[in-house]
Formats: C-alpha cells, sequence, structure tokens
C-alpha cells in the first residue's frame, strides 16, 4: 500500500493506492434460467465482447487492505463499500484499487480502481459506522434515475415488490454455492487477490471476533446464491450483468459457518439504452432473530439484446424498439 502527500498540501487527504492484481474469472460455469451467464465466455462473444467478465465485487478485495489500515477492524464490522462499475475485467487483465481518504470533519472516502492502462474499473464511495445512505454513491444514483419510459423485460415487476419466501443461508469452506455460484469459499481463498488469515479456517480463531469471518466480496456470493427463491426475475431468458452494489455491514462480521435470514425488495426499477435495471435491497439477519447483520443493494441490469422476444414485445407495448 504506497501513498502520496505534499507537504505544500498538508490538508489535502493522502491517495492510498493498492498494487497491480490479476483477478480470477470463476463463474465461467454460472447458469440461470436455463442457460450460461454473461461470464461465460461464448455467451459474451455471441453480445459483442471480448470473453467473460470478472464479476464486478470480485475487485471490493482489492480495497479491503487499504480500508482497513484506514478504518482498522471496524472496517469489518461496519464498513459500507458502494461501487458502480464502469467498464468489464477479464482474466489476465491488471487492476489497481484507490482510496482517497476523507477530508478532515468528514466520514465517507471516495474509492476507485482502474486497469494497468488506465482504463476505470469502478468508481464509488467507503465509511465505516453510522453513516447516512444518502452520502453513498449507490443510493446516490437511485436518487437521480428518472422513471422508465417503458419496461417490456421487468414490466411485471414493481417498485416494494418483496421476495416471494423467506430464504435462510450460510456459507462454509467446503460447501458449493449452487449454480449461479459454482465454487467453494475454499476455492476463492486460494485464488482470492488479498487473502487473509482471518478467512481460513487455521486462521479465523486469532481475528478479533475468534472466528473465521467471509471475505466482503463474498457476501455478495452468500446473498446470490439462493436469489432464485425470490422469484424476482424479469421475463427471460435473458443476459444480465451487474451494473452497481453495494455492502453496508450493519452488525458484522458475517461469519463461516453461520446461517442469516434474508428479505428482499425491489427499490427502484429503470432502464437505459441497451438495459433494463433491476435494483434491490437484500437485508441479512442472524438466522431466528430480528437483528440486522448486514445489507445489499445491487444493480442488476438485463441486456435488452439478449432477449429474443424484445422487439417484437415493445411493438406490442407500443414502445419503440
Amino acid at each position: 500500500m504506497t501513498s502520496a502527500k505534499s507537504a505544500a498540501f498538508p490538508g489535502f487527504p493522502a491517495i492510498l493506492c493498492g498494487p497491480l492484481r490479476q483477478p480470477r474469472q470463476m463463474l465461467a460455469e454460472q447458469t440461470y434460467g436455463g442457460h450460461k451467464s454473461i461470464h461465460d465466455d461464448r455467451t459474451a462473444e455471441d453480445l459483442g465482447l471480448r470473453a467473460g467478465p470478472i464479476e464486478g465485487p470480485t475487485h471490493f478485495s482489492q480495497f479491503d487492505p487499504l480500508l482497513a489500515g484506514l478504518f482498522g477492524p471496524r472496517w469489518f464490522e461496519s464498513g459500507c463499500i458502494s461501487a458502480h462499475y464502469q467498464n468489464m475485467v477479464v482474466e489476465g487483465e491488471q487492476v489497481r484499487a484507490f482510496v482517497q481518504p476523507p477530508a478532515a470533519g468528514e466520514a465517507v472516502a471516495r474509492i476507485w480502481a482502474e486497469k494497468a492502462d488506465g482504463t476505470p474499473v469502478l468508481t464509488g464511495t467507503a465509511s465505516v459506522g453510522d453513516v447516512p445512505d444518502a452520502a453513498h454513491e449507490i443510493p446516490q444514483r437511485i436518487a437521480r434515475l428518472r422513471p422508465p419510459q417503458g419496461l417490456v423485460i421487468n414490466r411485471d415487476l414493481k417498485v416494494g415488490q418483496r421476495g416471494a419466501q423467506a430464504e435462510t443461508v450460510s456459507m462454509n469452506f467446503d460447501q458449493h454455492m449452487g449454480h449461479y455460484y459454482p465454487f467453494t469459499l475454499a476455492a476463492k481463498l486460494k485464488a482470492i487477490t488479498e487473502p487473509s488469515p482471518w478467512y481460513t479456517r487455521e486462521g479465523g480463531a486469532a481475528s478479533p471476533w475468534g472466528r473465521a469471518i467471509i471475505p466482503i466480496e463474498m457476501i455478495s456470493v452468500l446473498l446470490g446464491s439462493s436469489m432464485d427463491r425470490a422469484a424476482l426475475g424479469g421475463r427471460g431468458p435473458a443476459v444480465g450483468l451487474f451494473a452497481g452494489q453495494q455492502i453496508r455491514l450493519v452488525k458484522g462480521p458475517l461469519f463461516v459457518g453461520q446461517p442469516y435470514d434474508l428479505e428482499r425488495e425491489i427499490v427502484a426499477l429503470s432502464e437505459s439504452a441497451r438495459t433494463e435495471s433491476l435494483w434491490i435491497r437484500t437485508r441479512v439477519f442472524a438466522a431466528g432473530t430480528r437483528t440486522l447483520a448486514a445489507e445489499m443493494i445491487l444493480n442488476h441490469a438485463t441486456l435488452k439484446a439478449s432477449y429474443a422476444n424484445y422487439d417484437a414485445e415493445a411493438r406490442e407495448l407500443g414502445l419503440t424498439a
């Protein structure tokens, strides 16, 4: 970790900079709706991409050493990382994480990641403690959304709609996380860009909480593993991707082997020229209690071009295809 701070500008926050890393692509076998996902090379190529991209939250791990250094262990207890994904990364490309600490009297850090050639990967915010959601990247983007003019893929969904059933999830070291996430925590820990003994069987007992903790990037996997039970998807088959994501720990960390109850709600619907977006808030409770442990807001964007009936159904609905 490096920083740059000028003696000529003592009040200007230092920029924290991590090393270049090559994150691994672990979702090539991911399936949903009876088909492969955008992380499959052939599917990605059919949609005009070079190869299957690495999932956005994979990059969160590169921020953990910077933010844990800035905020201490509180980062894993009440940290919030909120990011808009800008450009896809494929395996073999190098990525570097940056953090600009909060200015004096402020609570929110700016974060961003770049490829080795300077191409932006993501931009966002981070904080610890009781910082209002409105201070963060994803809620700010939701607040600026314009009402969609006409949805096709997501037209059956409504803001305020909740998950269809209760979900209880957990993550053990050797637990296969299902067709959405066809790998285990143990496999991820062999490939994670920033390993920590606190994540492991052997070193977890020496963590400040006396147990192994789930890496923040793997909270996305934990919460996504049971997403089909919520029945909050749009029409398909169609191919989607993560366009933005916020993970907030409220009473963390989340622990390996501990069960959690999930509640989901659609908080926004939006569209762009190429996508329809479904913004879902997932609340995470210690199983059997109303103790809020964490929350995630996910912008799941579906590519209009991947839905075979998009143009015909748009015409039927009187929309411009």
